[in-house]
């Protein structure tokens, strides 16, 4: 995803990478690198209270044309992905950031401070809602199942019917087997299913909120089988334990056989730190924030 604020004035382009009120420190902000092409990271003063770390980036390699081109390659898009990173990571050494979307890019510094200036209100909604809670990762995969029998297990292919004496009775027990593993296959989908949800209903006790996103495909997990959710939850700092000890039990005790629980954590609360949306301070544990 990338934010694009017009074309680039020569000889370069302000690259942002997140807000925050609490500058980092500058021995850790100068041993930090973003994007391997661009200048040291710096801060930007804008709004009230309000700092940018940004980058300086040529105009040559990161104006619309080349870096859309840069971003259609798989390997190209890593890098940026991995130095976008870098630099909020940069950013959160001492307090609680808003990362931007990777690629979001301004024409100097008065561009940028105008830009953040202009939704201070919002910003600083979100460093409050934001400060003291990391970001953790679940996905539920259904659990891996035994290597699938044939469609025609124990029959060879499907009989032709009517061919030779008693092949009608062939073709219907043929039928009659194929519609009772389907009626497992859906059986154990819905089961898998059912306990995702208790899974997601349970991490969520413990969270101040969470989103869901688009499951990921198996080209993506490597994995054969489906996964059925994948859920970012916003966790209280003071809450972690408890939050942990739940993924433990959910994980060890047996109680959802039918699916695989794994979680990463803690990041910084990419999920929810939609500068372009208005906050609601009043999120719950129940709230769901889209993305």
């Amino acid at each position: 995803m990338s934010t694009y604020a017009g074309p680039p004035a020569a000889p370069g382009v302000v690259c942002a990478f997140a807000v925050t009120r609490t500058p980092p420190d500058p021995a850790g902000l100068a041993a930090a690198t973003g994007h391997e092409e661009g200048g040291p990271l710096r801060v930007l003063s804008a709004g009230r209270g309000l700092c940018l770390i940004v980058q300086d980036v040529p105009a040559a390699l990161f104006d619309e044309e080349a870096l859309t081109e840069r971003l259609n390659r798989p390997a190209d898009l890593e890098r940026c992905a991995r130095a976008h990173h870098r630099g909020v990571e940069a950013a959160a050494g001492r307090g609680p950031v808003v990362p931007l979307p990777m690629a979001t890019l301004y024409r100097g510094d008065p561009t940028a401070a105008r830009a953040v200036a202009a939704r201070q209100q919002v910003l600083d909604t979100l460093l409050d809602r934001l400060r003291d809670r990391t970001e953790w990762a679940v996905k539920v995969h259904a659990a891996e199942a035994s290597q699938d029998a044939p469609a025609d297990a124990g029959t060879g292919s499907a009989p032709a019917t009517g061919s030779v004496p008693g092949a009608g009775a062939a073709g219907r027990a043929y039928l009659s087997r194929a519609s009772a593993r389907r009626r497992d296959r859906q059986h154990a989908h819905g089961k898998a299913l059912a306990e995702a949800e208790a899974v997601d209903a349970e991490l969520r006790r413990y969270a101040v909120a969470a989103t869901r996103h688009r499951p990921q495909s198996e080209r993506l997990t490597g994995r054969r089988a489906p996964q059925l959710l994948n859920v970012a939850y916003l966790v209280e700092d003071a809450r972690r334990t408890e939050f942990t000890r739940a993924l433990a039990r959910l994980t060890a005790d047996g109680r959802h056989p039918s699916v695989r629980v794994d979680a990463s954590g803690p990041w910084i609360p990419y999920s929810f730190a939609r500068w372009d949306e208005d906050p609601d301070p009043q999120a719950g544990p129940d709230q769901e924030v889209r993305p």
